[in-house]
């Protein structure tokens, strides 16, 4: 259980670097424009705001990454469920404010992980 729980752990943090990447570098390039569905000019109005996202998405990345570098087996394990929690509330907000399909995308590997998380403890 701790194996597949710190595997979906470490898939969160790469999906979340991902979406650092996609919401600050790519965002007014083809690229971002396709997955968000934007226009060049909607994609220059939000850039900032999405560069923003983009970085507290990296700051969960790097949270989850530093829960599975942690030697400590307590505080390691807090870690892994609050950063794991943030996810889950972020995609929750995400699903309701601007597409449900966020809760799987964002959402589905951290609530999976949680769950092992919490089955392995």
């Amino acid at each position: 259980m701790t194996i597949i729980s710190n595997g979906l752990i470490a898939l969160t943090g790469l999906l979340h670097l991902g979406f650092l990447v996609l919401e600050m570098f790519l965002w007014t390039g083809p690229q971002g424009r396709a997955v968000f569905r934007m226009t060049p000019e909607q994609a220059e109005t939000t850039r900032v705001l999405a560069a923003n996202q983009g970085l507290y998405n990296g700051f969960l990345a790097a949270g989850l990454f530093w829960s599975l570098l942690q030697a400590e087996p307590t505080f390691a394990f807090q870690l892994k469920v609050f950063f794991l929690v943030c996810v889950v509330v972020a995609a929750i907000y995400g699903a309701w404010s601007v597409k449900p399909r966020i809760l799987l995308i964002q959402g589905g590997p951290a609530i999976a992980a949680l769950v092992f998380l919490l089955v392995a403890s």
